[in-house]
């Protein structure tokens, strides 16, 4: 697995992303406020969503190998903010336990077994870093003090997101194209879409503008990128160039349909 974090970096940003959330929610005047980046849900709702996905995760890396997700024990979210602080911190330490438990290596099942990312419970650990930020900003934005996301996740969470959730066999239903993405902090990836599907590469940095011209670029730091990438602002909120109709033929694409 191509990473530039650690396996205890990634628990710790884990433990350090999800004690954010939580501080977000505690400072939030009403959970029933309506999170503006995610609109079909509530702060409560929000906080349900993230500790239901640790747990989800503790027990798919506790179970290992296996032909589908594992359902966690049974446990009702409160909707008390108090008992919901504490349910919430509960959730992370299942996540986190389950993962310092059985280390980096233990194969288990993932959502994404056609991408370049493996189905092992340090992959899991990568993503769930990015699944605390992002939500992080979620719950900061509506309580109204979003704060950049920190660089060491950001920069990691653009290629996760480019090797995870963008790499398929799937074929690309469009022309083949390239597009760049370009991190302020002088990191640079490319992701080539053809019919043998779509493939994240790292632009190295003796090269960090290719001798062949990709279709379309986006360049801005790399918390910004993750927050396109998980639609959280939009790419005019960037510096683009070229085809941008491809960035729009991205997010409407679903390889599984």
């Amino acid at each position: 697995m191509t990473t530039t974090l650690e396996f205890p970096d990634l628990l710790r940003l884990i433990d350090e992303r999800s004690t954010a959330f939580r501080a977000a929610v505690a400072a939030a005047p009403s959970l029933d406020a309506q999170v503006p980046t995610c609109p079909e849900w509530t702060l409560l709702d929000l906080a349900h969503h993230l500790g239901d996905v640790h747990r989800r995760w503790a027990a798919n890396v506790t179970a290992g190998p296996a032909d589908g997700p594992t359902p966690p024990a049974a446990s009702e979210a409160p909707r008390e903010r108090e008992a919901l602080l504490a349910w919430s911190a509960e959730s992370t330490r299942q996540l986190l336990g389950a993962l310092r438990e059985f280390g980096a290596d233990r194969g288990c099942w993932t959502w994404w077994a056609d991408s370049r990312s493996p189905q092992t419970s340090g992959a899991v650990a990568r993503h769930q870093v990015q699944e605390a930020t992002v939500h992080t900003y979620d719950a900061q934005i509506t309580v109204g003090e979003p704060q950049p996301l920190p660089e060491e996740a950001a920069l990691d969470g653009v290629e996760e997101f480019l090797f995870t959730c963008c790499a398929t066999a799937s074929a690309w239903p469009h022309d083949p194209a390239t597009v760049d993405y370009h991190a302020t902090e002088g990191r640079s990836w490319r992701l080539a879409l053809s019919a043998a599907g779509a493939r994240a590469t790292r632009i190295p940095a003796s090269a960090a503008i290719p001798a062949d011209t990709a279709y379309a670029s986006a360049r801005a730091t790399a918390g910004e990128l993750v927050l396109f990438l998980y639609g959280r602002i939009y790419v005019d909120s960037l510096k683009h160039d070229g085809e941008r109709r491809l960035f729009d033929q991205l997010i409407a694409w679903d390889p599984e349909a």
